[in-house]
């Protein structure tokens, strides 16, 4: 490709007088076109022209493919991306969409896209150029790495000549950018209380707790792991039991700990222990605090037959900032939040899980 690139350069710049070049010349844009057409005649001319548009007809299928490919691949699994974006159709509508609206945008003129594809292309080879010299550092291969390090900085360096001299490119860049992470950020907003939990997973000391609460009332306090000694699940427990006017019964401890918030969905793996020889506690690891407890409450609910109730403090501090908290990092207002996901979960208010908070 690269030899057909240089040939086709040098053909075009040796037999197309300099003047055909200039826009509203009739070599501007279609040098190869304009000598097929001038030197091996007009039936020559007109195939090469219909092959033109099948390979860039291909080209786009190709691209569309590829879009349709990533995007539920990625944007969905970080709750960046509407449901729909997994179903073929509804993205294809709206790539097509975006194409049109681009197409509108440049008024159709060759020209005024060239500088928003060169920066495109560039911006790929640049990003894919520094990925393999890394990945050739982390393999301990010098001598490529130095190779391909210097095809970066020559990638780089060509990026921003083009993006000097043709700034268009940055800013259209820059505005569907915008546009995806606002898009990205309404939908990540917009379905920040749905259950996200595929699947909850009890080993068997938690089955064992969990079955030995049912033949009872399944009492759940939420615990927000500290110093984890006995005074903390003892002053936890009289709290709980003088908050909600409870009778000195079995309970068990739920303990969530946080992990990459950015994840959207994932299983969910319940440890079941016995800690200072009397606490039972349930422990997992999770995106959001809420969605766990709400998933593990709808789990024991169906396992068990019974509607479990779970037990919370009110989080101190203000109610805006601990909601933002919950959003960006999964933590902050968990009892409100965790009843809210069962809300939404289960619409039968006969059997969704209780949830007190005192």
């Amino acid at each position: 490709m690269s030899v057909f690139l240089i040939a086709s350069s040098v053909v075009t710049t040796l037999l197309i007088p300099q003047e055909e070049f200039a826009p509203g010349g009739e070599a501007n844009g279609r040098a190869l076109a304009y000598i097929s057409h001038e030197l091996l005649g007009d039936g020559f001319g007109t195939a090469y022209d219909a092959i033109t548009i099948a390979i860039l007809w291909f080209a786009g299928a190709s691209a569309m493919a590829g879009m349709l490919n990533l995007i539920p691949r990625y944007l969905p699994r970080y709750g960046m991306a509407p449901d729909w974006a997994h179903a073929v159709r509804p993205l294809v509508l709206v790539l097509t969409a975006v194409a049109f609206l681009v197409t509108w945008v440049f008024d159709a003129d060759v020209d005024a896209q060239g500088g928003a594809y060169a920066t495109g292309v560039l911006a790929l080879i640049t990003s894919a150029a520094i990925a393999v010299t890394l990945a050739a550092h982390q393999a301990g291969q010098r001598r490529l790495t130095f190779a391909f390090a210097v095809i970066a900085v020559i990638f780089v360096y060509t990026t921003a000549v083009n993006v000097v001299e043709r700034p268009d490119g940055v800013k259209i860049a820059a505005c569907f950018i915008a546009g995806i992470v606002l898009v990205s950020l309404v939908s990540r907003l917009t379905r920040s209380l749905e259950l996200r939990v595929t699947e909850v997973r009890l080993d068997p000391k938690a089955e064992l707790f969990v079955r030995d609460c049912a033949r009872r009332k399944i009492r759940l306090v939420a615990n927000e792991p500290d110093a984890l000694d006995a005074a903390e699940y003892l002053e936890k427990l009289r709290q709980i039991q003088a908050d909600n006017d409870l009778p000195d019964d079995d309970m068990i401890f739920v303990e969530v700990t946080l992990t990459d918030p950015s994840d959207f969905e994932t299983a969910l793996d319940v440890r079941g222990e016995i800690v200072h020889e009397r606490y039972r506690v349930l422990r997992m690891n999770s995106f959001s605090v809420a969605n766990a407890l709400a998933a593990l409450l709808l789990h024991v609910r169906h396992e068990t037959k019974r509607v479990p109730h779970i037990y919370f403090e009110w989080t101190e501090g203000n109610p805006l900032l601990n909601l933002l908290r919950f959003i960006f990092t999964g933590a902050g207002e968990v009892a409100p939040v965790t009843r809210e996901v069962l809300r939404e979960a289960e619409p039968d208010r006969t059997r969704r899980p209780r949830v007190h908070v005192g």
